[in-house]
């Protein structure tokens, strides 16, 4: 579903009015919230809040229950894990991970904000699977308690055809890729296919290059293609360095 864009400044607002409680009591008589509930039916999305620090979801629109099939007052980081494609596991993990450790730093820092977004594809509640795009934008807050929170929006963006292999990813401080989702918005993804991404992963493992071979069924100069390719395409000279990068970046 492909509804008209609307601004994410009433996210703003939401925090705004909310974070003097630590979004711990919501008013659904509120109009922000109840305009906010309009746009998640129209646009065939769901927002949540997290205290990342206690790793607590705080708050979740009532759309969740249509999008993932789970109520609002019983979502659950389990929950989430629990409804992403068996496919796409690792990679919500190393996602997850990669949050926490925004988390530790803005904590650190005791300021600052930071945005991490990808498409995962979830359960719905019908079993099938619909591909979402997951925006995060983490901050730093003093009050009512020192904390690092968390608005994630959620948009089921099935219109979208990506490429084999390919989704999208962002991590960093560019607040202007915190919008409502467009093509080119999509169309930033990591440089690297799937089977380069597996091929690193064994190779951070310890496994050689002949070993890579066999354990998927390929050649070893089909391996040593995809080395060279995946260090073209990075820019990189070695391929340690490229997985260094790939997991501060959490995908790895």
């Amino acid at each position: 579903m492909r509804g008209r864009p609307y601004s994410y400044s009433i996210f703003f607002d939401f925090i705004d009015s909310y974070l003097p409680s630590g979004f711990r009591i919501i008013n659904a008589e509120d109009p922000i919230v109840q305009r906010l509930d309009e746009l998640m039916e129209a646009h065939d999305q769901f927002f949540l809040i997290m205290d990342l620090t206690q790793v607590s979801i705080i708050y979740a629109s009532k759309r969740c229950l249509n999008m993932i099939g789970v109520a609002p007052e019983k979502l659950t980081p389990y929950e989430m894990m629990d409804a992403v494609h068996p496919e796409d596991v690792y990679r919500f993990g190393m996602g997850r991970t990669r949050l926490l450790n925004l988390d530790k730093d803005l904590y650190i820092n005791q300021k600052g904000s930071s945005l991490l977004s990808t498409t995962i594809r979830m359960r719905r509640p019908d079993q099938g699977y619909s591909n979402l795009l997951f925006q995060c934008y983490l901050f730093y807050s003093p009050i009512p308690h020192k904390a690092v929170y968390e608005i994630q929006i959620h948009t089921n963006v099935d219109w979208f055809k990506f490429k084999k292999g390919q989704f999208h990813y962002y991590t960093g401080n560019d607040m202007s890729l915190f919008r409502f989702v467009d093509e080119a918005l999509l169309n930033i993804s990591h440089h690297l296919s799937l089977r380069e991404l597996e091929i690193l992963k064994l190779i951070e493992k310890g496994m050689s290059t002949k070993q890579i071979a066999e354990k998927l069924f390929i050649s070893v100069f089909t391996v040593n293609t995809h080395r060279s390719n995946m260090l073209e395409k990075s820019g990189k000279i070695l391929v340690s360095d490229l997985i260094y990068e790939l997991k501060e970046q959490g995908l790895l």
